[in-house]
C-alpha cells in the first residue's frame, strides 16, 4: 500500500513538474514576454544614453547647465513640431516596418553620436585652437543634432510599441492591458536604477571616452537582438499584420465600452468616445498630386492632428498629463546639475535615483490596485491628490535654511558672461567648481556668513526637496498610467498614432517651457523660484483632470467606488454597481 502511495506521489510530482515547466516555457515564449524583453533592452540603452549625455554636455562646457538646457530645448522643439507628423507616419505604414525603421535609426544615431563624443573628448584641446574654437562649436552642434535624431526615432518607437502594439497584444481584455502597461512602467523604473548605475561606474572608474565606447557597443548589440524580438512578436500576434478599417475600429472600441448583454453601463462607464464626434478621414478619390500639395502635406497633417486631438473625449486628461512636464522636480539633467551645485556627490545622487525608481514602481502597483477597486477615472483623481500632497515638501524646502534662493542675483549673469567671453578658455584653464555644502545661501533676503565651515551649512532644504520629489513619484506614475490607458481605450486605431504623436508634442511643449525657464534663470539662486512655478503647473494640470473626471462621472457618483470597465473573466467587479 505504501509503495502504491509512493508511486502515486512520484507520478503527481512528475506531472506537476511537467505542467510547471510547460507553463514557464509557454510564458517565456509568449508575445507578451518577448515584448517585455525587447522593451527592457531598448529602455536600458535609452536610460544609459540619457544619463550619460547630460553628464557629457556639462563636462564639455565647463560645468555649466547652459549647453544641456540648449540640448533639451532642441529636443523639445523638434518633437513639438514633428510629433503629429511622426504619429501620422506610424498610422499610415505597416506596424513591423515602422517598428524596425525607428529601431535602426535610433540605435545608429546613438552609435554615431557616441563615436563623435569620443573624438571630442580625446582631441578637445586641439579642437579649441583650430579656427578660433569654431570647429569645437561645430562638433557640439553635430552632437546635439544627431542626439535629437535619436530622440525623434525613440518617439516613433514609443508610439508604435507602447501605444499600439501593447493594445493589440492585450486584445479586448482591459485588465490585461492595464497589467501590461504597469509592467512596462516597472521595467522603466528598474532600468532607471540599474542603467545609470552601470554607466556611471564605467565613467567613474574608467573615463568618459570608455563610457561613450561602451554605450555605442551596447546599442549595436541591442539593436540586433531587438530587431529579432520584434519579428518574433509580430509572428506570434497575427492581428499586428493588418489594421482594421474605421468602421471596424469603432465597433471594436464600442465592445470595450459596453456590457456583454448590451445593457448600458453605470454612469462612470459611459463610452467616452461618444461624447465628441471623432473625425474619421474618408478616402478621397485618387487624383494627381501637385508638387505644391506635397510640400503643404506636412503642414496639413500638423493641423489635422491637433484638430483631431482637440476633438477627443480625453482632451482634458491629455492636457493634464502634459502640464506635469512643466517642472524641474524630476531626476533629469537639470535637477542633477542643481544637486551637484548643492554639494551632493554622485553616489548620493545614484541612491536618490534608486529611491525614486522604487517609489515609481510602487506607483504602478498602486495603479493596478486602485483601478480594480475604484475604476480608471477615479484612480487618476486619487493619484493627483497624492502627488500634490507630496510636492508640498518641495514648496517648504524653498524657504528652509540651506536654500540658495536669492532673487537679488541676476538670472542672466551666467549667459552674459559666456556670450561676451572674447576667447575660449583652454581645457587646462577651465575653472573648477568646488562641490561643497558650504556655499552661501539666502533666506528671505538674508545671506549666510560666507566664513561658515562647510559642514555647518544645514542640508534640510535640499533634503526636503528630494524627499518631496521622490514621494511624488507614486502619484505621478499612477496618474501617467491612468491617462495612458484612457487614451488607449478611447482612440480609434486609425488615429492612434497621430493622437499619441500630438500628445507627445503637448508633453514636449511644456517640457520646452521648462527648459526655457532654466535657460533664463540657470543660477542655483533662482532654482527655488523654478520650484514654485513647477508646483503651480502641476496643480493646474490636476485641476484640468478633476474637471474631466467631474464631467464623465457626474456630481452624484464622483466619490462612489464603482467599476467603469467591462467585467472580464479575470477582472471581476470589486463593488456592486447597482448601488449607484
Amino acid at each position: 500500500m505504501f509503495s502504491n502511495l509512493q508511486n502515486i506521489l512520484e507520478l503527481s510530482t512528475a506531472v506537476l513538474s511537467y505542467s510547471l515547466l510547460g507553463s514557464c516555457v509557454s510564458y517565456f515564449t509568449s508575445a507578451k514576454f518577448l515584448l517585455y524583453l525587447g522593451h527592457a533592452l531598448s529602455t536600458w540603452g535609452d536610460r544609459m544614453w540619457h544619463f550619460a549625455v547630460s553628464v557629457f554636455l556639462v563636462e564639455l562646457y565647463g560645468n555649466s547647465l547652459l549647453l544641456t538646457a540648449v540640448y533639451g530645448l532642441v529636443v523639445a522643439g523638434s518633437v513639438l513640431l514633428l510629433g503629429a507628423i511622426i504619429g501620422d507616419w506610424v498610422d499610415k505604414n505597416a506596424r513591423l516596418k515602422v517598428a524596425q525603421t525607428s529601431l535602426i535609426v535610433q540605435n545608429v544615431s546613438v552609435i554615431f553620436c557616441g563615436i563623435l563624443l569620443m573624438i571630442v573628448f580625446i582631441f578637445k584641446a586641439e579642437l579649441l585652437t583650430m579656427y578660433h574654437g569654431w570647429l569645437l562649436t561645430l562638433c557640439y552642434i553635430l552632437v546635439i543634432t544627431i542626439a535629437n535624431t535619436a530622440n525623434l526615432a525613440s518617439t516613433a518607437t514609443s508610439i508604435t510599441i507602447q501605444r499600439d502594439w501593447v493594445v493589440v497584444v492585450a486584445g479586448e481584455n482591459r485588465s490585461k492591458l492595464a497589467d501590461m502597461n504597469a509592467t512596462i512602467r516597472r521595467i522603466d523604473q528598474l532600468t532607471n536604477i540599474l542603467a545609470p548605475m552601470a554607466v556611471g561606474q564605467i565613467m567613474t572608474f574608467g573615463s568618459p571616452v570608455i563610457g561613450c565606447g561602451f554605450i555605442s557597443g551596447w546599442n549595436l548589440i541591442s539593436m540586433c537582438v531587438e530587431y529579432m524580438l520584434l519579428w518574433m512578436v509580430y509572428q506570434k500576434t497575427p492581428a499586428l499584420a493588418h489594421k482594421a478599417s474605421s468602421k471596424a475600429e469603432e465597433s471594436e472600441l464600442k465592445q470595450l465600452n459596453v456590457q456583454k448583454d448590451g445593457e448600458q453601463k453605470p454612469t462612470e462607464g459611459i463610452q467616452l468616445i461618444g461624447e465628441k464626434e471623432v473625425a474619421i478621414l474618408e478616402p478621397k478619390p485618387e487624383e494627381e498630386i501637385s508638387c505644391l500639395s506635397r510640400m503643404a502635406e506636412p503642414f496639413s497633417t500638423f493641423r489635422d492632428g491637433w484638430v483631431a486631438y482637440y476633438n477627443q473625449s480625453i482632451f482634458l486628461a491629455g492636457m493634464a498629463l502634459a502640464f506635469l512636464y512643466m517642472t524641474v522636480l524630476g531626476f533629469d539633467c537639470i535637477t542633477t546639475g542643481y544637486a551637484y551645485t548643492q554639494g551632493l556627490s554622485g553616489s548620493t545622487l545614484s541612491l536618490l535615483m534608486g529611491a525614486s525608481a522604487i517609489t515609481g514602481i510602487l506607483g504602478t502597483v498602486a495603479f493596478t490596485w486602485l483601478r480594480r477597486k475604484c475604476g480608471l477615472v477615479r484612480t487618476g483623481i486619487i493619484s493627483g491628490v497624492a502627488q500634490l500632497a507630496s510636492l508640498v515638501l518641495c514648496v517648504v524646502s524653498v524657504f528652509m535654511p540651506g536654500s540658495p534662493l536669492d532673487l537679488t542675483v541676476s538670472p542672466f549673469a551666467d549667459i552674459s558672461a559666456r556670450l561676451f567671453e572674447s576667447n575660449p578658455l583652454p581645457e587646462g584653464d577651465l575653472p573648477e567648481i568646488p562641490f561643497t555644502t558650504g556655499m552661501p545661501f539666502s533666506v528671505n533676503g538674508s545671506t549666510s556668513d560666507p566664513g561658515l565651515a562647510p559642514n555647518s551649512v544645514p542640508l534640510i532644504s535640499v533634503s526636503l526637496l528630494f524627499a518631496g520629489v521622490i514621494a511624488a513619484r507614486v502619484g505621478l506614475w499612477s496618474f501617467d498610467l491612468t491617462v495612458t490607458q484612457l487614451i488607449q481605450e478611447n482612440v480609434i486605431e486609425s488615429e492612434r498614432g497621430i493622437i499619441n504623436g500630438v500628445q507627445n508634442s503637448m508633453n514636449y511643449l511644456l517640457d520646452l517651457l521648462h527648459f526655457i525657464m532654466v535657460i533664463l534663470a540657470p543660477n542655483p539662486e533662482a532654482f527655488g523660484l523654478l520650484v514654485l512655478i513647477s508646483v503651480s503647473f502641476v496643480a493646474m494640470g490636476h485641476i484640468m483632470y478633476f474637471q474631466f473626471a467631474h464631467k464623465n462621472l457626474g456630481r452624484n457618483v464622483l466619490l462612489c467606488c464603482t467599476p467603469e470597465l467591462k467585467p472580464v473573466a479575470n477582472d471581476p467587479p470589486s463593488c456592486d454597481a447597482s448601488s449607484v
